[in-house]
């Protein structure tokens, strides 16, 4: 610890990039994310609101296990894909992804977009599956 300190005390500069930065990548993360529910949060808003479930992973992963009577829309064509989901605007559209880190972004897409009610899934379709909740597959 008392090196520490005098590393801080020697080279004050290099201390200060390192605090800038470590404040920059918290303020990026605090900007692409947003609000995140878990599996049961995700399945009382389904069954109570009728939310929508959109799928943001590449077909392949989609087809090898999904939420039942999700919209598949892969990440890369989202912005291209928005008017599919002009019907859903006015329901709470919960985002999946695999790990509940690349839903971030599609939820901010959405946003823009002018979708009100948007939430991503915590730890994705594999904090799902570690709940035993079902998938299905192709």
């Amino acid at each position: 610890m008392d090196q520490f300190i005098e590393f801080i005390g020697n080279h004050p500069v290099l201390a200060g990039l390192w605090l800038l930065l470590v404040i920059a990548i918290f303020l990026q993360h605090r900007s692409r994310a947003s609000k995140s529910v878990g599996p049961q949060q995700a399945v009382m808003m389904i069954n109570r609101q009728g939310a929508v479930v959109l799928d943001v992973r590449d077909k392949k992963e989609f087809d090898a296990g999904h939420i039942v009577d999700s919209i598949n829309i892969p990440q890369s064509k989202l912005g291209q894909r928005l008017t599919e989901l002009n019907k859903h605007k006015e329901k709470p559209v919960v985002v999946v992804c695999k790990m509940g880190q690349q839903s971030g972004e599609a939820c901010k897409t959405l946003q823009q977009a002018g979708f009100n009610q948007v939430v991503r899934l915590a730890g994705g379709v594999t904090e799902w599956k570690s709940q035993s909740l079902p998938l299905v597959q192709k």
